[in-house]
C-alpha cells in the first residue's frame, strides 16, 4: 500500500457547495522518490523505499549519497518504505506525488505528537482532583497507590504523572477533502497529529474504507 511522506502546513477552513464550514488541516505531500525496490529473492521481503524533501549534499554521508546517485536522485532528508503486493511494479527513480490519492477516499496518518512535558495524573490520565474545601490537602495529588498490608506495593504500570506526548499516534479514517496537484497539497478533514512542520506518513485507510 503505497505511503506517501508529507509536512503539517497547518489547519483552516474551507466550504462545501452547501455552504458547510469543513475544518481541514493542510499537508505539504511528496513528491517523493523510489530510492530502492526490495524483492523477496534478494531481502525476504517485498517493499519500495522512497525518500522525501531536498538535503543538502554536505550533510548526508559518502554511503548514503551513493545510495541517492543510484536513484539518479538529489540527498534527501527523509527515507520510509512501505510493503507492497506481488502485482505492483515500481521503479527506481520513479516519483510518486499527491495525485496517487482520489478525493473522497479515508486515510490513515500517522506522526508524533506534541510533547507536553512532565505533567500530572490529572492532566495526563484525566483523572478527577480532589475537593477544595473542607481542610482537603490533595488537591492535584495522586492519592492513594498501595494499602499497608495488602498489596504493600505499587503495581505495574500504575497511572500517574510523568513525561507526557511526543508519541508515534494514527488517525484513522480521515477524510480527505481535496488534492492540490501542483502544489502538491492534500486538504483532510480535522486534526493530524504533531505540531506544524511535523512529518507525516499518509497512507489508505486499513479499516472503514468504501469500496
Amino acid at each position: 500500500m503505497i505511503t506517501l511522506l508529507g509536512k503539517k502546513i497547518g489547519m483552516t477552513q474551507i466550504f462545501t457547495e452547501d455552504g458547510e464550514v469543513v475544518p481541514v488541516t493542510v499537508i505539504e505531500a511528496g513528491p517523493e522518490v523510489v530510492t530502492q525496490v526490495k524483492t523477496m529473492d534478494i531481502d525476504g521481503y517485498s517493499a519500495v523505499q522512497v525518500g522525501f524533501e531536498e538535503q543538502k549534499a554536505h550533510r548526508v554521508n559518502k554511503p548514503m549519497t551513493g545510495h541517492f546517485e543510484k536513484a539518479g536522485a538529489g540527498a534527501k532528508k527523509h527515507l520510509t518504505e512501505f510493503r507492497i503486493g506481488e502485482d505492483d511494479n515500481y521503479e527506481i527513480g520513479q516519483v510518486l506525488t499527491v495525485a496517487e490519492f482520489e478525493e473522497g477516499k479515508l486515510l490513515d496518518i500517522t506522526g508524533v505528537s506534541k510533547g507536553k512535558g512532565t505533567q500530572g495524573n490529572i492532566k495526563r490520565h484525566g483523572h478527577a482532583r480532589g475537593p477544595m474545601t473542607h481542610g482537603s490537602k490533595h488537591k492535584r495529588l495522586v492519592g492513594a497507590l498501595a494499602g499497608a498490608s495488602y498489596p504493600g506495593r505499587v503495581f505495574k504500570g500504575n497511572k500517574g504523572p510523568g513525561r507526557m506526548g511526543r508519541e508515534t499516534v494514527t488517525v484513522q479514517n480521515i477524510e480527505l477533502v481535496k488534492v492540490i496537484e501542483d502544489k502538491n497539497l492534500l486538504l483532510v478533514k480535522g486534526a493530524v497529529p504533531g505540531g506544524k512542520g511535523g512529518l507525516l506518513k499518509i497512507r489508505y485507510a486499513v479499516k472503514g474504507q468504501e469500496a
